[in-house]
Formats: structure tokens, C-alpha cells, sequence
């Protein structure tokens, strides 16, 4: 059965640090529930209680399921890695000790932990790419991360792709999950980062099926596309100026996605993220429409 998840980072981008002008989670809850989702994402920490029997007993008040939780961890960066080590292994502990053993630890490189990444989002060269003496160090550390979660929590943990960082470009999604054990670490494909790395969403669904235990549902506004890479925009802000726009508004064929997750009897979460700001319309009616965009689609 396929579930539908929203996301706090579509709440006026609570992921980006803007906590000022971000509602509260009581009120993001309300309106997931309100809008008809069954599930959340932790969000940053410390936007939801970081206290176990707080977050149960929250998300139960507005009978939320918390299927995962992205944590954005500098990989390429040694000691940056080490100290956030730390971070994962406590959001894991909160997600276990909350009674949510099936949630997934979402791990991501970083957005914004290297500048030329960063500037160059969305139009990402060879030239751009990790040095390849560096890959297999990248990848053994998200194994380390997967392990070390996997054995103190008994979680899963899935890696995110995520313009902006080492892990953006379709290629780049590949390489990693040839270099990582499968069953150690899965995939939670980001539809939307995967289009604006340059990547087809149906086919990447196609190709790491396999490798899928998270999906994140996110549409692409192709105007904002072209026009980021005509002004050279740098990642956040080509988010700012609404690269991510309501489900069914872009350009990510969403019809075909759920198709083939049907015919293939896909049996976990979807969660619904558009990023947005101030300034950029209603969440709680950006959320609506997502949700009744994919109710007709059988969802």
C-alpha cells in the first residue's frame, strides 16, 4: 500500500533554517492532517519535539505516522563528517526510542557545504564532478553512517539525492549505489532534484527501482529552470524563485511514476515536499492541491 507523507520543509522552508518565519509544528501537523496526509517528515532538528515521548504523543494527537527524517551530513568533508556523525546517531535515537522503528534515516550531502556545487546547481559539468580518488571515501562514510544506525538503532537508512551537493547529477545517483552495499544503504529518490540535475524522473525510477525504499514526490517549474540557469543562479536561489512548484504544475510526469510503483506493487511511503517562502502562497493550500492532484491519480 502506498502512503502519503508531507513534509515540513513545504511549510515555508523550515529546512532552510528560516525558523522566524515558519509556523510552529503544532500548526504544521494540523494542516497535514486537515489536507489529508498520513504521515510527516521530522523536519530540521529541533523543529518538533526532540524529546521521545513528546514526539509520540504529538503526532499521535493528529494521527501522523513520521516515516523518515533527513539529515544533511557534509560527506566529502572529513572533519565536518566526524562531527556530524553524532547528529545522525541522535536523530536515529529519537525515531527509535518515539516508537517509528520502520522510519528511515534520510541521509544527504549537504547543500551549501561546497561553493562551486552550490553556484553551479542544476548545471553541473564533468569538470564539477568529486575527484575520483574521493568516491569510495564518500561512499564508505555513508556505509559507516548506514552501519553504525543499522546496529545501535536497527533503522534503515537511505541516501537522498540533492542538487547542490556531491550527489546531484543522474550519473552521480548511479556511481553511489554501485559503490554501496544494497542491502546496507537504499535510495530515496528525489524527483524533483533528480530532473533539475538533468535526469529523467521515470527513467531513474525505472533504473534504481531496486534500490528504492523512499521516494520524495517534488515537481519542477521549467520556467524557473531555464531561467536559473540563463541568470546563474546558485541553489538556493533557484528554490527561493520557485524552482519547486505544485505537483502536476512542473514538469515531472507523475502519472507515469505512479504507475509503474503500482505495477510494481511499491509498498512504502510517498512524501509530498515544495519547498517554498515567504511570500510564495499559502502552505496549507499548496498542500491541498498536492494532495487532490494526487487523489486523482488513484492516490
Amino acid at each position: 500500500m502506498i502512503r502519503v507523507a508531507n513534509s515540513p520543509c513545504s511549510w515555508l522552508a523550515p529546512d532552510f533554517g528560516l525558523d522566524g518565519s515558519s509556523p510552529g509544528y503544532r500548526q504544521v501537523l494540523s494542516e497535514m492532517e486537515e489536507t489529508g496526509y498520513k504521515g510527516t517528515e521530522l523536519g530540521h532538528w529541533g523543529f518538533m519535539p526532540t524529546l521521545a515521548f513528546e514526539l509520540r504523543e504529538s503526532l499521535k494527537e493528529f494521527g501522523l505516522q513520521l516515516p523518515g527524517a533527513v539529515v544533511p551530513v557534509a560527506l566529502s568533508e572529513s572533519g565536518a563528517y566526524e562531527m556530524e556523525i553524532d547528529k545522525v546517531l541522535k536523530t536515529a535515537g529519537l525515531l527509535y526510542n518515539a516508537g517509528f522503528e520502520d522510519s528511515f534515516i534520510i541521509l544527504a550531502d549537504e547543500a551549501g557545504s561546497a561553493e562551486e556545487r552550490t553556484n553551479h546547481a542544476g548545471r553541473i559539468t564533468e569538470e564539477m564532478a568529486m575527484p575520483e580518488e574521493d568516491w569510495k571515501i564518500f561512499a564508505g562514510r555513508a556505509e559507516r553512517i548506514a552501519s553504525e544506525v543499522r546496529r545501535q538503532f536497527g533503522l534503515r537508512t537511505a541516501f537522498h539525492n540533492y542538487c547542490g551537493s556531491y550527489i546531484e547529477t543522474p550519473g552521480e545517483v548511479a556511481r553511489l549505489m554501485e559503490l554501496t552495499d544494497p542491502s546496507l544503504l537504499g535510495l530515496c529518490l528525489d524527483l524533483g532534484h533528480y530532473a533539475f540535475g538533468g535526469g529523467n524522473p521515470v527513467e531513474g525510477i525505472k533504473t534504481h527501482y531496486d534500490r528504492i525504499w523512499h521516494i520524495h514526490f517534488k515537481d519542477l517549474n521549467p520556467r524557473i529552470d531555464e531561467e536559473a540557469a540563463r541568470n546563474n543562479y546558485d541553489y538556493f536561489k533557484s528554490v527561493e524563485e520557485g524552482l519547486f512548484c505544485e505537483l502536476g504544475k512542473g514538469s515531472v510526469d507523475f502519472k507515469s511514476i505512479i504507475r509503474i510503483l503500482k505495477e510494481k506493487d511499491y509498498d512504502g511511503w510517498i512524501v509530498v515536499e515544495q519547498d517554498i517562502f515567504q511570500g510564495m502562497g499559502s502552505p496549507k493550500n499548496h498542500a491541498l492541491n498536492n494532495r487532490n492532484y494526487l487523489k486523482k491519480l488513484g492516490l
